[in-house]
C-alpha cells in the first residue's frame, strides 16, 4: 500500500468524540465525494468512491449518528434528506436544497471540528507523495469556492496552503515539509507522522552528510590545484634562474614545497626555522608565484622579435 493509502487507513480509524465533530466531518465527505441522484422517483445520495477507507469512515459516521446502515445502491428518501438536513444541505421548512459547494459554518465553528473536516475533505479527495520521492499534500476540490473555504479552513492553523487550477479542477496543495506534519497531526493520523518524521531525518542527515562531502571534496581540490600551481612556479624559477636567485626565506619556502608537494600549508609551516603560520606560508607560496610569473613575462619579451 501507498504511503497515502496508509494515511487514509489510519484516518478512517480515526472518529471524533463528539457529534458536532462527526458531523463536521461527514459533511466534508458528502461536500467531496457525495452524490445526488433521482432513482425510481426518489431521492438517492451515495458516495462516488473506491477507496475502501472512505467508504469504512463514511459508514461509520452513519452508524454512529442516526444508525442507519446504508443499503448497496446508497441512502434513499427520507433517509437520505435526514442526513443532508443534518449537515445543514436540506432545508426542511422551505422544502429545498442549500449550497453543497462548501458546508455551513455553524458545523466548523470549533477548532476540532475544522480538524474532522480537514480529515474528511482529504479521505474524500486528498493524496500525498511518499515522503521517500518528494513532500507533497493535495485535496483535489470540485469548485473554486469548494477550494477557497478549505484554503480557509487549513490556513486557520497557521499553514501555507495554495490553490492551483489542474484541468477542471481546483487543487489546493502543501509542498513544505514540516508543514506536512503538523497537517497530519491537525487530522490525527499520529503513526504516519511519525513515519514522516522518520523519513525527514534520513533525509536531513544524509543531505547533510553529502554536503559536508562536498565541501570537503573542494577544499581539497582547491588545495591540490594551489599545490601543482606552486610546484610548477618553482620548478620554472629553479630551471630558469635557480632557486638560488630567491632570498633565503623564499627558497626555504619552495625547497619545502618541493619535498613536500601534498602538504597543506599549515603543515608546511611547522618545518620551517622558526615555524610560521598558514598565512605567512601562504604569502611567502604567493610571491615565489608573482616572481615566476614576472620571469615568464620578461621571458618572453625577450624572445619576441
Amino acid at each position: 500500500m501507498s504511503f497515502s493509502g496508509d494515511v487514509k487507513k489510519e484516518l478512517a480509524g480515526q472518529v471524533g468524540g463528539g457529534r458536532h465533530c462527526r458531523l463536521a466531518e461527514l459533511s466534508a465527505i458528502i461536500s467531496f465525494a457525495g452524490k445526488l441522484s433521482a432513482a425510481d422517483k426518489s431521492l438517492c445520495l451515495k458516495i462516488e468512491t473506491a477507496n475502501s477507507a472512505l467508504k469504512e469512515k463514511y459508514k461509520k459516521l452513519l452508524s454512529l449518528l442516526f444508525s442507519i446502515e446504508e443499503p448497496p445502491g446508497g441512502l434513499f428518501g427520507e433517509e437520505a434528506l435526514k442526513v443532508l438536513e443534518s449537515v445543514k444541505m436540506w432545508d426542511a421548512q422551505k422544502n429545498r436544497f442549500r449550497d453543497m459547494e462548501t458546508v455551513d459554518g455553524l458545523l466548523i465553528q470549533q477548532a476540532c471540528c475544522r480538524r474532522a473536516f480537514i480529515r474528511g475533505a482529504f479521505l474524500a479527495c486528498g493524496s500525498m507523495s511518499s515522503p521517500d520521492k518528494a513532500y507533497h499534500f493535495e485535496i483535489v476540490c470540485r469548485t473554486k469556492k469548494q477550494a477557497g473555504q478549505l484554503l480557509h479552513i487549513i490556513n486557520c492553523f497557521d499553514m501555507e496552503a495554495r490553490i492551483a487550477l489542474r484541468k477542471k479542477n481546483q487543487v489546493l496543495y502543501i509542498k513544505e515539509g514540516a508543514h506536512i506534519v503538523d497537517l497530519l497531526n491537525i487530522m490525527e493520523a499520529h503513526e504516519s507522522l511519525m513515519n514522516l518524521e522518520n523519513v525527514r531525518i534520513v533525509k536531513e542527515v544524509r543531505n547533510l552528510v553529502n554536503r559536508k562531502v562536498n565541501c570537503e571534496t573542494a577544499n581539497i581540490s582547491k588545495t591540490v590545484g594551489a599545490a601543482v600551481r606552486q610546484t610548477e612556479d618553482i620548478l620554472f624559477i629553479k630551471n630558469t634562474m635557480g632557486l638560488e636567485s630567491l632570498p633565503d626565506h623564499l627558497r626555504e619556502a619552495a625547497g619545502l614545497r618541493l619535498e613536500y608537494p601534498d602538504a597543506p600549508l599549515k603543515e608546511l609551516g611547522t618545518y620551517l626555522n622558526p615555524p610560521v603560520g598558514k598565512s605567512g606560508m601562504n604569502h611567502r607560496l604567493r610571491r615565489i608565484s608573482e616572481i615566476a610569473s614576472e620571469m615568464g613575462k620578461k621571458s618572453k619579451g625577450e624572445n619576441a622579435p
